[in-house]
């Protein structure tokens, strides 16, 4: 009985590191995530220009956080096609 035991355990602990592994993945590619990274991309870059003393510091900012956006956004599109590709060639 105390190897059913430690199996149930072993079986507890893998289901509860996936509910994990689950929650990191759900966290990596949600909108939320991403929001908030193109806004502390903005206030990095516009602060940095705005300290070097370029012109309309906060205007310039927002051409990095727009490419990184779309960096994130047409990311899992490339994503997929990159794994068609793959399959292809190992099929």
């Amino acid at each position: 009985m105390a190897s059913l035991r430690k199996l149930e355990e072993r079986i507890a602990h893998i289901e509860e590191r996936n509910r994990k592994v689950e929650s990191d993945k759900a966290w990596e590619t949600s909108y939320s995530r991403r929001a908030l990274l193109v806004l502390f991309t903005y206030v990095a870059v516009g602060a940095y220009l705005h300290a070097i003393g370029v012109r309309d510091a906060w205007l310039h900012a927002i051409v990095p956080a727009f490419a990184f956006m779309l960096s994130t956004l047409t990311l899992p599109f490339f994503k997929r096609v990159w794994k068609r590709n793959r399959q292809r060639a190992q099929n």
